[in-house]
């Protein structure tokens, strides 16, 4: 089980994932409260090692400022959580994570459409576009058998309720924030059970993302 940490602010929370056994480090450069600049991402981005794959979290952005921000941070990963279009996502030149928010059967239908790497299922938007804290329904992911290499649960994951959500959707990885959170601050304590929990299943415990 592939697991991602996201909103990576400083060097230090992206130390204790990576030590904690993630897979992935998420910058979030769209507006929220996780949000940071491509100078600060940059010098998190070096202490990174190479078998943790760095991913750009992107809410409607310019086409050429994504590529420009990749490119200059190193990002291994694109994450697209707004309206992006195939079109858009084919134009990109960076391996994608298409996020989705799912409040209906109807929102996996286009999945499809959609040529990526990763197709990343949220819960519906509150103020920002994920870290919301909130789950949706799982259930709702039935039959999604063909995509089950490709799918990365978010919204609303912790320790407590990660191996349920696994054994319901049958992702290839889970994705986090708020979750390992305590008062708003990455907790190295949530975020070492959380990888714990979410790589239970695996049978060396420690697969990590090398595509």
């Amino acid at each position: 089980m592939k697991v991602k940490i996201c909103g990576i602010t400083t060097v230090e929370a992206a130390q204790q994932a990576i030590e904690a056994g993630t897979d992935f480090i998420g910058f979030v450069f769209a507006r929220s409260k996780r949000s940071v600049s491509k100078e600060q991402a940059k010098r998190i981005a070096e202490q990174i090692p190479a078998h943790v794959k760095k991913v750009g979290v992107f809410v409607n952005e310019d086409l050429e400022a994504v590529q420009s921000i990749a490119a200059d941070v190193g990002l291994d990963y694109v994450q697209l959580h707004g309206d992006e279009t195939p079109e858009y996502c084919s134009k990109l030149g960076f391996p994608i994570i298409k996020a989705f928010q799912i409040k209906s059967k109807a929102d996996l239908d286009q999945l499809s459409e959609y040529q990526t790497e990763y197709v990343l299922l949220d819960s519906p938007a509150g103020k920002y576009r994920g870290g919301n804290g909130e789950t949706f329904d799982w259930s709702l992911t039935t039959g999604l058998s063909s995509l089950s290499d490709k799918v990365i649960l978010a919204g609303g994951l912790r320790a407590e309720n990660v191996q349920e959500a696994i054994k319901e959707v049958n992702p290839v990885g889970v994705d986090v924030s708020s979750g390992v959170e305590t008062d708003g601050v990455k907790d190295t304590e949530k975020i070492a059970a959380f990888i714990k929990e979410a790589k239970k299943g695996d049978t060396d415990g420690s697969i990590s993302a090398t595509e």
